[in-house]
């Protein structure tokens, strides 16, 4: 049985990040345990996912930072409850992860929900791993707003939490209040064109068409506020600058950039989803602007 990995990344992990060190020590240090002893077949828990040792311990620490931290967002307010579990349970869905590897995530996300838990630790071990990559910690923090405001309008104790989060990974309070407006219009505009596709081809009294075009007149104007959101401009901008927002947020969120930087497999189908919005909200804002 392999147990050096266990032994040396906890007795590392401790040195430099105390508990929060020690755990991230405990899951890298198994997991080179267990690739090792099947000479890296990647037939057990994160180790499936990566090809390479250095992206093992990259797969370890970034599942393992995102639900610790999501853990800690959910124990913000005192208790974790039953929806704060099946908020985590549904990204774990969302990501595909399954077998040894979701218990990991689920072992993360409880080590993330006790009180002397070293969040800043953590973060920090998470950053160094990034190589303080801004645009995978960015991903990273994305992925944790849209969990934490899966379901529900963020709590100030969670707020404060997720502000921590932010500063400890470089970003200002004003770059995390972005993000969280970010999201939520990418929910409105997600549900405004469900919406819109439903209402389409319906027919009705002169009365009632009439108000369904009010409703749809009120809606385009909300979508299309979305969209601006969606891309961080204004409704001022002209085309070059709407066409220079679009290529950077493709540029940061498009799935094949992201995985050639190393951001886990699981997590490329949210960043696939988001892609899909901007390149929505873009066309809209093209045949609003008409070029």
């Amino acid at each position: 049985m392999q147990i050096w990995g266990k032994v040396v990344g906890v007795l590392f992990g401790f040195m430099f990040g105390r508990v929060a060190g020690a755990i991230l020590g405990l899951v890298v240090g198994h997991i080179f345990d267990v690739t090792y002893s099947k000479d890296f077949s990647q037939k057990g828990g994160f180790s499936r996912l990566f090809t390479t040792s250095n992206e093992i311990q990259q797969q370890a620490v970034f599942f393992h930072s995102l639900f610790s931290a999501l853990g800690h967002v959910a124990k913000s307010d005192g208790k974790v409850t039953q929806e704060d579990i099946q908020i985590a349970s549904a990204l774990m869905d969302e990501m595909n992860l399954s077998g040894d590897v979701r218990l990991e995530a689920q072992q993360a996300f409880r080590d993330g929900k006790q009180r002397d838990f070293a969040i800043i630790e953590m973060l920090q071990q998470f950053k160094e791993q990034c190589h303080a990559r801004r645009d995978v910690l960015q991903i990273y923090l994305e992925i944790l707003i849209q969990a934490s405001c899966a379901t529900k309008k963020l709590s100030a104790a969670q707020y404060t939490v997720l502000e921590k989060v932010a500063k400890a990974l470089g970003f200002r309070r004003v770059e995390l209040d972005f993000l969280i407006m970010t999201f939520e219009a990418e929910q409105r505009f997600r549900r405004g064109r469900s919406q819109a596709n439903n209402q389409r081809g319906q027919q009705g009294q002169h009365r009632q068409g009439r108000q369904q075009s009010t409703q749809r007149s009120y809606s385009a104007i909300a979508e299309l506020d979305d969209a601006y959101k969606i891309l961080g401009i204004k409704q001022s901008d002209d085309a070059k600058l709407v066409k220079k927002a679009y290529r950077r947020q493709m540029s940061l969120h498009h799935p094949d950039k992201m995985a050639s930087k190393g951001l886990p497999a699981q997590a490329l189908e949210l960043s696939k989803q988001k892609a899909q919005d901007i390149q929505a909200a873009y066309e809209l804002v093209r045949k609003h602007k008409h070029f």
